[in-house]
């Protein structure tokens, strides 16, 4: 009996994200079909992708670019649409654009301790129109959160990871689940050693010091 419960659970740590995965899939497909109300499934879907490339490509004309910037300029002097608008347009590009935020990441000292760290992305390298030249802000994201919080350090106190990006952010988003990434280790020149991968693992989980439950979890 205990090894058919084992088998039970083993195959709903395979089966289970693999069947989210199709569910999710599915139910965007069919959203983007029944939004175009096109018959054959699947296919508003190849329709949306072949769309932003072609405006995508055609952006990067010289007349696509003016008219584009001219519909921003219009968008821009709407109240309201315009929080909405510029809001979208900069998560955008923070990810995908040509000027990316979060591919920076970092390790900064969690809130009262001396020993925990949180890892996160520095989205501006200075805050001199704020006064605060010698500062960068880091982006924190939560654990299986869509949400983060955003925090102004000093720069001598971030740890810059030579890792990549969206390794880093698999680690963070799945509370330290996933596998640690790779080649985690303090740059040249950095305030502080990065610990070893046991060690990162224990402070995003928080073991041991209460202190160290971070904005990770």
């Amino acid at each position: 009996m205990r090894r058919l419960a084992s088998y039970f659970l083993r195959g709903v740590a395979f089966g289970a994200p693999l069947a989210v995965t199709i569910y999710v899939c599915f139910r965007i497909f069919t959203a983007i079909d029944g939004w175009m109300g096109l018959p054959i499934p699947g296919l508003g879907f190849v329709v949306t992708i072949l769309l932003f490339t072609l405006i995508g490509f055609l952006g990067s004309t010289i007349l696509a670019t003016s008219a584009l910037s001219a519909i921003d300029d219009a968008v821009e002097r709407l109240p309201f649409v315009r929080l909405l608008y510029s809001a979208t347009k900069d998560l955008l590009n923070a990810f995908v654009g040509e000027h990316r935020r979060f591919d920076a990441p970092v390790m900064v000292p969690a809130d009262g301790s001396e020993t925990a760290r949180v890892l996160g992305f520095i989205t501006q390298d200075s805050l001199t129109r704020l006064g605060l030249a010698d500062y960068v802000t880091v982006y924190v994201p939560f654990s299986y959160s869509l949400s983060g919080r955003l925090l102004l350090y000093p720069a001598s106190q971030v740890t810059r990871l030579q890792s990549v990006s969206s390794d880093v952010l698999a680690f963070i988003v799945s509370g330290g689940v996933t596998e640690v990434p790779s080649n985690i280790a303090s740059a040249a020149g950095s305030a502080a050693p990065a610990p070893d991968a046991a060690t990162l693992t224990r402070i995003v989980a928080g073991d041991g010091d209460p202190a160290a439950q971070s904005p990770l979890l």
